[in-house]
């Protein structure tokens, strides 16, 4: 049968077979032109129908009072008795809090229509698209959690890891920290014979600063979060009005009942469902397991142990390999909004190659649902909700949607060596890049001979009764971007900071370093027969995104203190001109400071000095950052004093990273 104007397909958590489709131009205005219509993976009895504003005044009273059964409109409700209608309600629930904004963003003018399965659905949805009324019609489509498939390993062998070899600073006392390396890389061959020191997020260097405020909730839409996880639980969103309410009622009128640590949108219903994968519990640790509480390992914003951590909320939409709809994930985003959601953290994406962020946007229920998130959540620190999304599994040369749309995040993975890991999407829509692991890099030369899971992401678990666990994935690389925004937001709240979504975005992706340094060359990936084979890298360069993600840069931006890299090793003299303004040449250096801790962590070599050309004078050999403040005179060669005229004292500070760099200048 002829596919329609269609976009939404089916929604998977990165990692499945791609479908294919075709966009079939039509004339505006004609039946064709408001459909949304797929055929490979629609759910059969259900339809979403979006009326005009002019007649959403009567389909709401003749819903009310058919009871949920009729709109009102006398063609309409011919279609509804034809295919045996079961119920007609808003797709999006009403909360009494926020029906207004929810009206302006027209959300009341999407209806959901479920009816007898035996229809047939394209026959129904020309029927409904025919009324005037209707503006747009929508097959509700089947939304699926894929983990990556499992490669033949010897098991967890987390053991191995030898402590010298792995020692990290003693930031916490998580006795599992050392695993992170996805944290504090500091090359360990234990990890994996390449294994590169930086290779993370650099969270040592943004830890002292900050580790999480309580006042951030960040959304995992996924699997169920584990909320009584004993390093997950004293950092899960509660809903106090219902969980101190009465059981059955909705107490805080959002719309839903008995929604105590989030919602289940898979069933529709308050009880988040563990009897399906872990995937969701093992994201929402990297994002803000509890730090510093003795036990297991560490979340990006997960605190210092003094309830500090951000808060996680489970907006379950999968569980295990089955999902919900589409319907369901576009509520998910509603309550997200209207529930003080700053960060939506969704490792899951379209395996559908669509090629343009309209043919994603187009009309579509869900859509309107994350634009309704971006424009109405946040906190203190951001007006409008963060959207941060996995680019994929798939190797596909393109990011896929929703992530891939222009205004939202879009996240690849690179290895604990910086290359890109061997399954990530690259290339147009993708953003940015954190550590996501790599099975494959600690496979033996002779097959599949199985080293260690180290490569991987160590997190929170409930599988096969483990409270840890290493999982691989761009769905592993995502979360740990949302708990670096997460880290940002903390520290924009402790400085009094607001941003819109725009610029916070801007800041993120421009708190970055180069990765294409390491596209070069080859690195195991599988081939379709299920077989070792080599991957070129070269293909990468310029299409991971802007750069892997530095979490000490985000809070370095977000303070606005500027950040000057140097080669470690090496005696250099860099213009920093710019920073200390366009009269550098001009000025006179009262001082250059630099901490003392600063300079035994970066091992500096002599002193740090800026000539009165604005040029940094600097050697250090060990890798991580330092904060210079320098002191000078504007207007003069001398501070004004009471008995003489002079310039102004002025103070800029900016950070060193000290990060290494081969002998050919480029990075290492």
């Amino acid at each position: 049968m002829k596919k329609y104007f269609l976009i939404l397909a089916a929604i998977l958590t990165v990692s499945c077979v791609q479908d294919n489709f075709e966009n079939v131009a039509v004339e505006s205005g004609s039946i064709e032109s408001k459909l949304i219509f797929v055929e490979e993976d629609l759910v059969g009895g259900e339809m979403l129908v979006r009326f005009s504003e002019s007649a959403i005044a009567g389909v709401e009273a003749g819903a009310s009072r058919s009871g949920g059964t009729r709109s009102g409109i006398s063609e309409f409700d011919a279609v509804l008795e034809d295919v045996g209608v079961v119920s007609f309600e808003r797709l999006f629930p009403i909360n009494q809090r926020y029906e207004e904004r929810a009206r302006e963003a027209g959300l009341h003018l999407w209806y959901h229509v479920k009816f007898d399965d035996g229809a047939k659905m394209s026959e129904v949805a020309h029927a409904f698209a025919k009324v005037g009324e209707v503006s747009v019609v929508e097959s509700v489509n089947r939304i699926r959690s894929l983990a990556m498939p499992e490669i033949p390993s010897q098991g967890d062998a987390a053991s191995e890891l030898k402590a010298e070899d792995t020692t990290v600073k003693p930031i916490f006392n998580d006795p599992d920290l050392k695993k992170q390396w996805h944290y504090i890389n500091n090359g360990s061959t234990s990890y994996y014979t390449g294994a590169k020191v930086g290779a993370d997020v650099n969270l040592d260097e943004a830890w002292p600063i900050t580790a999480g405020d309580s006042r951030i909730i960040v959304a995992v839409c996924d699997d169920a979060i584990k909320y009584d996880h004993p390093d997950l639980a004293a950092n899960m969103w509660v809903n106090a009005a219902e969980k101190n309410g009465k059981a059955g009622v909705d107490d805080d009128q959002n719309g839903y009942v008995d929604d105590v640590y989030g919602y289940n949108f898979y069933s529709m219903s308050p009880t988040l469902d563990f009897a399906g994968s872990d995937h969701g519990t093992h994201v929402a640790g990297t994002v803000a397991a509890v730090n510093n509480n003795g036990i297991g390992g560490c979340g990006v914003a997960g605190g210092t142990g003094k309830g500090d951590g951000v808060r996680l909320m489970s907006c379950q939409i999968f569980k295990g390999n089955y999902g919900s709809t589409d319907a369901n994930s576009a509520k998910a985003f509603q309550y997200m909004a209207d529930n003080g959601v700053a960060i939506s953290q969704n490792s899951w994406g379209m395996v559908n190659k669509l090629t343009s962020d309209r043919a994603y946007t187009n009309n579509s229920a869900e859509y309107a649902g994350i634009t309704y998130f971006v424009k109405n959540g946040g906190c203190s620190a951001l007006q409008g909700g963060l959207v941060i999304f996995a680019a994929g599994n798939e190797q596909f040369d393109y990011a896929v949607y929703p992530g891939a749309h222009r205004n939202f995040i879009s996240v690849t993975a690179m290895s604990c060596d910086f290359t890109p890991a061997y399954y990530t999407n690259y290339g147009p829509g993708s953003n940015i890049v954190a550590p996501g692991g790599d099975y494959l890099q600690s496979y033996s030369d002779t097959g599949w001979t199985k080293v260690t899971d180290n490569t991987c992401i160590y997190s929170t678990t409930f599988a096969d009764g483990k409270s840890y666990g290493y999982k691989q994935g761009t769905s592993m690389a995502c979360p740990h971007v949302s708990g670096v925004a997460a880290l940002g937001l903390a520290h924009a709240l402790s400085l009094g900071k607001k941003f819109s979504v725009k610029d916070y975005q801007s800041i993120l992706l421009t708190s970055v370093n180069d990765i294409n340094r390491y596209c070069s060359g080859t690195k195991y990936t599988i081939s379709n027969s299920g077989q070792l084979t080599n991957l070129d890298l070269t293909k990468y360069q310029g299409k991971m995104g802007v750069g892997y993600l530095d979490a000490f840069r985000v809070l370095m931006n977000v303070e606005g203190t500027p950040c000057v890299p140097v080669r470690v090793g090496v005696k250099q003299t860099i213009d920093i001109s710019e920073i200390l303004g366009g009269g550098a040449a001009s000025l006179e250096i009262l001082s250059v400071e630099m901490s003392a801790a600063d300079k035994t962590k970066i091992k500096l070599d002599g002193n740090v000095s800026i000539s009165s050309t604005g040029r940094l004078q600097i050697k250090c050999d060990n890798e991580g950052s330092a904060i210079v403040t320098v002191k000078f005179v504007a207007g003069g060669k001398a501070v004004g004093t009471d008995t003489a005229t002079g310039g102004m004292e002025v103070t800029k500070k900016f950070a060193i990273l000290a990060r290494g760099f081969a002998s050919n200048g480029g990075w290492l």
